[in-house]
């Protein structure tokens, strides 16, 4: 049975860490650190993450100044707010949160925001560090798994890592994270050709697809090491919903070495991650 990389214990000893980070800084910064999330619109989901965002801000001693606007807010509307957050002092992190009304341009929101302040990591300046290989704000969800396989203590160097889905938001700075940890790293995608042949060969497989339960335990390596970035919303008989990711737990954690769940998982990591990246540069101030 495999051991089960438990982000949810890992996300709460961070943000013990960076508590007590804040309070330390706080009395030379004369403030508390700032994050702003922008959500516009009201999709359910977005709702309870926001939400999710703002309660951990709280634990953390991070100060909110999250805004929640009307679905038919406009470009320009919007990009009059990002460059007021930009220019205020109280505010470290900016992020806009996802998805979007299919009227807006999230591609170009994300342009508008200053680099220092991208704490989603995902400005092109944000990856073209990564790419370098140089310090900078790393996406979060990605930078999640990297602090889960750090805190289990799983040897990369060397091992073959695949890694399914191309997203600018998890899939690609994934490989590149894996590939700074000297992995050899494979990235499968919509067109992948015997998917299941590829994913055999992987001692570190990260999934990030949106496809419910596609990984089987036939498709995994004995002893591999499976991290589930997938989190899908499935209806139940009864009509009540439950939450699943690209992995199919029951049938993969018997050959895996270790397995993270899904809830439990990668999520609460990508929340830590947010708020660490708010520190850093909250401490950049200094």
């Amino acid at each position: 049975m495999s051991k089960i990389l438990d982000g949810k214990t890992l996300a709460a000893k961070i943000k013990e860490q960076l508590q007590a980070e804040v309070m330390q800084l706080e009395s030379k910064m004369q403030r508390k650190p700032g994050l702003a999330v922008l959500m516009i619109g009201e999709d359910p989901a977005s709702a309870v993450y926001v939400r999710n965002k703002e309660k951990a801000c709280e634990q953390v001693g991070i100060n909110s100044f999250g805004q929640h606007l009307p679905a038919d807010s406009t470009m320009p509307d919007l990009i009059k707010i990002i460059h007021q957050l930009n220019s205020n002092d109280q505010v470290d992190g900016i992020l806009v949160q996802l998805p979007l009304p299919k009227h807006l341009n999230a591609v170009e929101l994300l342009y508008e925001i200053v680099p220092d302040k991208d704490v989603d990591g995902l400005h092109p300046v944000n990856l073209g560090s990564l790419v370098r290989g140089e310090k900078g704000l790393r996406s979060c969800t990605p930078a999640g798994v990297m602090e889960l396989l750090k805190e289990y203590q799983i040897p990369l160097a060397g091992k073959n890592a695949v890694v399914l889905g191309r997203s600018i938001l998890v899939g690609k700075p994934m490989a590149l994270m894996l590939l700074e940890a000297d992995c050899t790293v494979t990235i499968a995608h919509s067109k992948t050709q015997d998917l299941a042949s590829l994913t055999r060969s992987a001692d570190i497989l990260v999934t990030a697809i949106g496809r419910p339960n596609l990984i089987t335990g036939d498709m995994v390596k004995p002893g591999a090491v499976v991290l589930d970035v997938g989190i899908n919303r499935i209806e139940e008989p009864n009509g009540k919903g439950r939450l699943v990711g690209d992995v199919d737990f029951a049938s993969v954690e018997p050959v895996a070495s270790m397995i993270t769940p899904v809830p439990g998982g990668v999520g609460p990591m990508t929340v830590a991650m947010l708020l660490k990246n708010t520190v850093q540069r909250y401490a950049q101030q200094c």
